[in-house]
């Protein structure tokens, strides 16, 4: 055995595996972007206003919105490994089939196939983590796998341009798609629950056992004890408030430098990774945060929360991006919105993990993913509706303006208790 096979092998196991769930949110992410880096040359392909864009986009945002929830029961009922095994082939062949398109309304069809695919991703990764993370090393166990939909974000740029411009617009389709065919393999190969998993050693099954103490008491385990509890509402309702930053980074941040600073292909991919390298860092603040407040004997799950209102309140940067005098300038302002939105993500993400029964968590993600894509959706409408008339600055304005009012809520209705 190498050198580095031992140093692997001598990571605990639940670390491997998240770094699994890290890679396929990593690929998960990578070809839900692949759309908004080919989007450009895809407007002028097929003629696209973008108001035909924003449906496009639309298309995935329903399908997924819808999806979360029964993407989460699905989890939930066939198991972590299974479920997303089967979502990710899906995702996989999805992606590829956008290749196919003729014209806009194709590929909204295979965009809304996608959506409902991809669906499963944070759900999963929450999942896995109630069900191998003790309370403590939650935070950082959401964060690592959640720094993989930045680091998606930020491959797209380089290897879509890439594949445009050696190849063609359907090949950066086609080699995203592949990849994440071989990472569901891979993942039905590697993937067992505790109880299950025959590498889990005898000192770590200790340790998770030992941590059940730490945890929240009084968690809901069906889906109408989670309709019920003020915990869910305390988590779903930021959420809907909060994404649509992310959906607006993730969908416009190309156009918005195309139409506002005329970039061409080759800038954005020298410029639009950028603020996903930032969310990687605001991923990893969400993780080491809770961890820092709690040695210093701040509760669990206020923990959570201020982390989320630190993020809620670095959304002013991207605010002020109308005052923006170069590119530069206002890729530095996406930086900060990417760090600031991921830092509050990774804190309402972890809550799942925290609030509810290792049984319906990944409902209770699903179903809370359902509410923040509702609110992702609406605002893209929004920004389909008023982006050529009135411009971006007003919508980036507004997205900080919800997320303070996010981190409201969230200190209004979610409360815990402990065990006894």
């Amino acid at each position: 055995m190498t050198g580095q096979a031992r140093g692997w092998r001598a990571i605990p196991l639940r670390w491997r595996l998240i770094a699994l769930v890290t890679l396929g949110t990593i690929l998960n992410y990578l070809a839900r972007s692949t759309l908004s880096v080919a989007a450009p040359q895809l407007k002028t392909e097929f003629g696209m206003t973008t108001e035909d864009y924003s449906w496009v986009v639309l298309a995935f945002q329903a399908s997924y919105t819808v999806m979360q929830t029964v993407a989460g029961s699905v989890l939930d009922l066939l198991g972590t490994r299974l479920g997303f095994f089967l979502f990710a082939v899906g995702w996989a062949l999805a992606n590829m089939a956008h290749a196919l398109a003729t014209g806009w309304p194709s590929l909204a069809a295979f965009r809304a196939l996608l959506g409902a695919s991809e669906a499963a991703a944070i759900p999963a990764g929450a999942k896995a983590v109630s069900e191998w993370f003790p309370p403590r090393e939650r935070p950082l166990a959401t964060s690592v796998f959640q720094m993989g939909t930045s680091v998606g974000n930020m491959v797209a740029p380089p290897l879509v341009a890439f594949c445009i411009l050696a190849f063609d617009w359907q090949a950066a389709f086609v080699v995203t798609g592949g990849l994440s065919l071989a990472w569901a393999l891979l993942w039905y190969w590697g993937y067992r629950s505790p109880a299950d998993h025959p590498a889990l050693g005898e000192a770590e099954r200790a340790t998770l056992a030992a941590a059940q103490t730490e945890d929240v008491g009084d968690k809901p385990a069906t889906r109408a004890d989670l309709l019920r509890s003020r915990s869910f509402w305390g988590i779903a309702i930021p959420r809907f408030l909060a994404e649509p930053a992310w959906q607006t980074f993730n969908f416009f941040i190309p156009l918005y430098l195309v139409s506002v600073w005329h970039l061409d292909l080759k800038s954005i991919a020298l410029w639009a990774w950028m603020p996903f390298l930032a969310a990687d860092f605001g991923s990893l603040a969400a993780g080491l945060l809770p961890g820092w407040l709690m040695r210093r004997g701040v509760p669990l799950v206020a923990s959570r929360k201020i982390t989320m209102t630190v993020g809620a309140a670095c959304m002013i940067g991207p605010a002020c991006i109308g005052l923006a005098a170069t590119p530069g300038m206002a890729i530095l302002l996406f930086c900060v919105g990417g760090f600031a939105h991921q830092m509050l993500s990774g804190a309402l993400i972890t809550l799942c993990a925290d609030m509810f029964d290792s049984r319906t968590v990944g409902t209770a993600s699903g179903m809370a993913g359902t509410s923040a894509w509702v609110g992702g959706m609406l605002f893209t409408l929004l920004i389909g509706q008023s982006a050529d008339a009135f411009g971006y600055d007003p919508l980036f304005a507004a997205l900080a303006a919800l997320d303070l009012a996010a981190a409201a809520v969230l200190w209004s209705l979610l409360r815990a208790a402990r065990r006894g």
